[in-house]
């Protein structure tokens, strides 16, 4: 009986050995697994940062508002052109800026002619003649500056780029020339021992500033690119009036030849940003691409969030840095997008 049960164990042993064998292969031990584990090659991060970010054309948007009240007379650009440096977007009526120059350059000349017909103070000789060159250059660069913008104004109903290119340089050299004179003005100006000046070249030297006064309320009835770029918004229509204001900018427009980031990094991530990092950037609008970039600038202090402002700011909210980082080659975002930046 004795034997027969020991037979029977032994049996038992057999089959919950291979039992055993069984659920071992289908199972390997937890101390196999962290083995395993253990002598994989570790994963590297992509990243070690994350933030939210807005695009903006390559040298930022550029809000323009007129500096004086006035009525639309004239638009020369729509939303997408390409405009230059100096080139007239908009202009103002400008009738009474035209009649006060007109009067203006009136009496500039009959106080001229009441100057040269009395001798120059002694000493004075090389004032009068610049003085005298110098008016005649910003007349000339008064009238390169209605040239190109009469030209600019052509083109876009058929004038050709030659003339465009034509006007272009003469403004510059005028340009130069003012600025060249004005130069040799102050020089003479600065003479040690210079005599003053008597009454009549007192009242030419008057003249010729309410000229200068009279030309500048004029060109302030033409809006014109401050840099060159796309017109991205314009809001004003011809007849409508319009004022200096912040808050509603008349046109808005930017260099698209490249776009950039502004990224909001919180307080505690500001030690892990660096000058030249490399940056990728994500967008809901083209979901699974990714656009290269790097850290071009980083903000010398902390300041508010604007990006996606969560209400009133509570005593617990932390400042953030802001980055600027600059995308490589063309890419499709647009201006105003929110996106996610990964800092590597």
């Amino acid at each position: 009986m004795f034997k027969s049960i020991a037979i029977l164990c032994a049996a038992g042993t057999v089959g919950l050995a291979g039992f055993g064998g069984y659920v071992l292969a289908a199972r390997p031990l937890p101390i196999l697994a962290v083995e395993t584990q253990a002598t994989s090659t570790p994963k590297v991060p992509a990243w070690i940062i994350a933030s939210i970010g807005r695009t903006e054309p390559k040298n930022g948007e550029v809000r323009i508002t007129p500096t004086v009240p006035g009525r639309i007379a004239q638009s020369f650009v729509h939303v997408n052109d390409k405009v230059e440096e100096g080139d007239v977007l908009l202009r103002l009526d400008d009738d009474e800026a035209r009649y006060r120059l007109v009067s203006a350059e009136v009496e500039a000349a009959a106080r001229r002619r009441e100057r040269d017909a009395q001798p120059v103070t002694a000493g004075r000789e090389d004032v009068k003649r610049i003085e005298d060159t110098l008016y005649s250059s910003e007349r000339s660069l008064t009238g390169a500056r209605f040239e190109l913008d009469f030209v600019l104004a052509a083109r876009r109903t058929g004038g050709t780029d030659s003339q465009l290119a034509s006007a272009r340089k003469r403004l510059v050299e005028a340009r130069e020339r003012v600025l060249r004179d004005r130069t040799a003005l102050g020089i003479a100006l600065a003479k040690p021992g210079l005599a003053a000046p008597n009454r009549l070249e007192a009242g030419f030297t008057a003249a010729r500033a309410e000229v200068s006064v009279a030309e500048t309320m004029l060109d302030k009835t033409r809006i014109r690119a401050p840099v060159a770029g796309t017109i991205l918004q314009l809001t004003g229509k011809v007849g409508e009036m319009i004022g200096p204001s912040v808050e509603h900018p008349l046109l808005v427009m930017g260099d698209l030849s490249s776009m950039r980031v502004i990224a909001e990094v919180d307080e505690t991530d500001v030690a892990k940003v660096r000058l030249g990092q490399a940056v990728f950037v994500r967008s809901d609008t083209y979901p699974g691409k990714d656009f290269d970039g790097k850290v071009t600038a980083v903000a010398p202090s902390l300041a508010q969030p604007r990006i996606g402002q969560r209400g009133p700011r509570r005593p617990t909210d932390v400042e953030v840095l802001e980055v600027t980082i600059l995308l490589d080659g063309t890419v499709p975002l647009l201006t105003g997008m929110r996106t996610e930046v990964f800092f590597r």
